[in-house]
């Protein structure tokens, strides 16, 4: 049941990144160029987004003790600003803004076989990869300097 379930979000997500135009990068790029040709469409994606979200969040998070398909609730065990926090940060917004597309629309995007959208995706994975190896690797030298 639990498969279903996150398919069929991911399908619906899926959908919604197409509807709403955040698969096409000169979509995303107008909306970011707030001092040129500014697009603000996405603006309302994003409003109508947050707007279902954050009631349901909280809803969700006080009258159930635990989700309906797990066994627990996943919520940041911190909520302290480092450096890792803020690098992270300006990564995602770097690349969203010169290639216009963020993790999830560029997955939803990738079956249109354009050949910028497979490269960054490919690029997105290996970014992953490497960070997962570093933090592996820094997480062994911490452990042996103790």
């Amino acid at each position: 049941m639990f498969r279903l379930v996150a398919l069929l979000s991911g399908f619906i997500f899926g959908m919604g990144m197409m509807v709403s135009g955040m698969v096409n990068p000169a979509k995303v790029i107008g909306f970011l160029d707030v001092f040129g040709q500014w697009d603000p469409s996405l603006a309302f994606v994003m409003g109508g987004a947050l707007l279902i979200f954050v009631p349901g969040y909280f809803l969700a998070i006080r009258q159930q003790q635990q989700p309906i398909l797990a066994d627990q609730f996943c919520l940041p065990q911190t909520r302290k600003i480092d450096k890792k926090l803020i690098s992270g940060a300006l990564l995602f917004g770097i690349g969203w803004g010169l290639a216009g597309l963020c993790p999830g629309p560029a997955v939803t995007a990738i079956g249109s076989g354009a050949l910028p959208i497979s490269l960054f995706v490919i690029s997105m994975l290996v970014g992953m990869r490497l960070v997962n190896l570093f933090n592996t690797s820094s997480n062994r030298t911490v452990a042996a300097e103790r």
